[in-house]
């Protein structure tokens, strides 16, 4: 069912007829304005690239200036590298103070009045992911064979090739997306499995479940890896396992957030408990592993909570949300959950080699302004969410307002530059990483909206909505790029392949869904 969207409102047709009678400004530079020179800064480091150069005006686009940069840093035409730009009006510390350049110098700086073309222009620039991810656009397997509705998805962090989903059905199950053909049944649970995880390294997949347990699975062959791990009294929300970078070789450990307001660190190699995170009053929503060592989780007594993952103790409560926080996520997310796996497909051989690509790949993510910063951002049933610093501060950078009902997800970009809400006012909203200023609100859906998932180039967006649509957006234009229809109801869950491949989905009509372009 393709979704029909309601006729204008008669404010939206008079304020049409109203922007028509207008004069519209003609859109062009006027080429007399002379030169206007230009500082190249390294975002992440901070470090000075080349000279300032001297530009005319009238052709300081976002374009030419990506093609002088490159130029300077000696790319090859066959290299050229695509970049953002930004001007720091600011201090280094005040992230407020920075305007992204998304056109031109003399619409955003100069006719705006912030800078003449006296001054030498400080351009923050920020290389764009090299590959480009094609928009899915048909549904090229639609699998039976849960008996429930399907609750959580998740694609291997290695390829697209395979997706694992839990279901009410008590089961979860791994998927063949190249074929479309299911591969193992994971039983043993005997209740709802409400979240799926899998490990950094490709091996194990965690399933949480509602009868209190947390079980490993053998990714590969879909064995179980031992008994269930017992220790929770109430039902599993969340799983995390500890960055690959972070691990003991050989030892990896998972975080398990449940309903009983605890977080239990699991030795997965025993199979028991390595500690219990108590002191929140109400059920645990969501749990993330970071990459500095610390464990983030938010809860339904309204707060977020930081912890040491070496001792389980804690470190910072955040204090800002005036009901349950359902979500959080971090800025780093992508790349804790590819590890070392990237789009190249070339993995290292030894294991200190794959520790050392994992820790590179989570430093670069992370590196702004030569510091590594983990931005944290969660979303609540008091419609907002709050943007953090936690190694700097406890106080929020950014209140983000603008949703009109609960907030149930939110996401950060792989390349950690764009924020994205998924909320039940049927709307998806996006946002700048940075200082939290609203960008876009995407509209079409019409119903609520479950979850949504970037692409791994940070340009398109899907989202899964109780409308039994699916649907990507441009995230430049904040435009509908393609409509999914073809879920028979409600779609509760959605996953972008870390290679950019293929989309998964699944819902309410027992069915996985695997969208290709």
């Amino acid at each position: 069912m393709a979704t029909i969207l309601p006729p204008p409102s008669k404010k939206q047709k008079t304020a049409d007829i109203k922007r028509a009678q207008e004069q519209q400004d003609i859109d062009y530079i006027p080429d007399n304005l002379g030169n206007v020179r230009i500082q190249f800064h390294d975002a992440a480091t901070g470090a000075v690239t080349g000279p300032p150069v001297s530009v005319p005006v009238s052709d300081a686009t976002t374009k030419n200036i990506e093609l002088i940069l490159n130029t300077l840093l000696g790319n090859d035409k066959s290299e050229r590298l695509p970049y953002r730009f930004a001007l720091r009006l600011g201090n280094k510390a005040d992230e407020k103070n920075v305007l992204d350049i998304t056109s031109d110098i003399y619409r955003l700086v100069l006719k705006t009045g912030l800078k003449t073309t006296e001054d030498v222009l400080g351009l923050e620039y920020t290389p764009q992911a090299v590959f480009r991810v094609r928009a899915v656009s048909r549904c090229s397997a639609s699998i039976s064979g849960h008996g429930e509705a399907i609750l959580a998805t998740q694609f291997s962090p290695r390829s697209s090739s395979r997706m694992v989903s839990g279901s009410g059905d008590s089961t979860a199950r791994i998927w063949d997306c190249d074929t479309g053909t299911p591969m193992h049944t994971l039983k043993g649970h005997t209740s709802w499995v409400l979240a799926v995880s899998w490990s950094p390294d490709d091996m194990i997949i965690a399933t949480g479940s509602m009868d209190n347990t947390v079980r490993l699975w053998e990714a590969k062959s879909g064995k179980p890896l031992g008994n269930q791990m017992k220790g929770h009294t109430k039902w599993i929300t969340a799983l995390a396992w500890e960055p690959y970078h972070l691990q003991t070789v050989g030892n990896p450990r998972l975080a398990s957030a449940s309903k009983d307001a605890t977080v239990r660190i699991w030795d997965v190699t025993l199979r028991k408990i390595d500690a219990t995170l108590s002191g929140h009053k109400g059920s645990v929503s969501c749990v993330k592993w970071g990459g500095t060592g610390c464990i983030y989780t938010a809860s339904q007594d309204k707060t977020v909570k930081i912890w040491n993952a070496k001792d389980g103790t804690l470190v910072h409560t955040l204090n800002a949300h005036a009901h349950w926080v359902n979500h959080l996520a971090l800025s780093t997310d992508f790349v804790l959950r590819t590890g070392y796996f990237d789009h190249t497909g070339q993995v290292p051989e030894p294991a200190e080699a794959k520790v050392k690509k994992a820790k590179e790949r989570f430093e670069k993510a992370a590196t702004v302004g030569g510091d590594i910063v983990e931005r944290l951002v969660t979303a609540s049933d008091d419609f907002t969410m709050y943007l953090w610093e936690p190694q700097k501060s406890t106080k929020p950078l950014s209140r983000m307002v603008g949703h009109q009902k609960q907030v149930n997800h939110v996401s950060f970009s792989p390349d950690g530059l764009y924020i994205a809400s998924a909320s039940f006012d049927n709307h998806v909203k996006l946002w700048n990483a940075r200082d939290g200023k609203f960008i876009h609100t995407l509209r079409g859906h019409v119903a609520p909206v479950y979850q949504c998932a970037f692409a791994a180039d940070s340009r398109l967006l899907v989202s899964s909505s109780k409308d039994t649509t699916l649907k990507v957006w441009d995230v430049r234009t904040g435009k509908l790029h393609t409509d999914l229809p073809g879920h028979k109801d409600e779609v509760y869950a959605v996953d972008w392949s870390p290679d950019g491949k293929t989309v998964g989905s699944g819902g309410k009509d027992k069915a996985v869904r695997l969208w290709k372009h």
